[in-house]
């Protein structure tokens, strides 16, 4: 499932993560990719173990735990501590890949499942050209170029790459998730009933007898496929 998750962070958000990058000690990403990625990898990354990082982080973690949608979407068991990229001038691309199955977490606190890969844009699409993020995988090719405070969903599993930037610059978070539920097509049908019962509460009430029966399957379904 490829999703697209509007205003994770507010316009005040993105103001105050983008003041604070714009301080940040940027550094080439090759120098945390792997042996296959560092061969497609051409961007700036920001330093893990920065102040400005977890600054940020912490912004952008309070702007997922409010939001409904990608709870709801996502099932988050865990999820790896946002880091940050940007892509411009003569570091403006990363060829395709696919991520890594796990992301050993650098301060020893564990390891995650890579089950969902997650960007959030961080500059408006007006302000940089190219950028573009191609996904592949059984839903086609897609390109995703969102608004800042915006962000996109997608399987692990999927190949991707981020298109030359030829002006400006692109700035954004990526991060993955290691969900409740394991499986893409599992959590995609569990994300469509979830919407269809927050509309028949919404025309119906929480006492319905039809949204009882179908919350009761919902969260059945649920305790079937969690792996938690």
């Amino acid at each position: 499932m490829l999703l697209h998750i509007r205003e994770v962070l507010s316009l005040d958000e993105v103001r105050q993560a983008r003041e604070i990058l714009g301080q940040a000690p940027w550094e080439d990403g090759r120098l945390t990719a792997g042996e296959q990625s560092a061969k497609a990898k051409n961007n700036e990354q920001l330093r893990e173990d920065c102040e400005e990082t977890r600054a940020v982080q912490q912004l952008l973690l309070r702007g997922l735990e409010r939001h409904q949608v990608f709870f709801s979407a996502a099932l988050p068991k865990q999820i790896s501590p946002p880091l940050f990229n940007r892509y411009g001038g003569a570091s403006n691309s990363f060829g395709n890949h696919v991520d890594s199955a796990v992301r050993f977490l650098r301060d020893g606190s564990g390891r995650v499942r890579t089950d969902i890969s997650c960007t959030l844009f961080l500059a408006e699409p007006s302000e940089y050209d190219g950028g573009e993020l191609v996904i592949e995988d059984t839903f086609g090719t897609q390109r995703v170029k969102l608004a800042a405070g915006d962000m996109v969903l997608y399987p692990g599993t999927s190949v991707h790459r981020v298109l030359p930037v030829t002006r400006g610059y692109r700035l954004a978070s990526y991060f993955w998730i290691q969900s409740m539920v394991r499986s893409d097509e599992q959590r995609r049908l569990l994300f469509e009933m979830d919407n269809h019962l927050r509309h028949l509460r919404s025309k119906y009430g929480e006492t319905d007898s039809g949204v009882i029966g179908l919350t009761s399957t919902y969260h059945n379904l649920l305790r079937m496929w969690l792996d938690i």
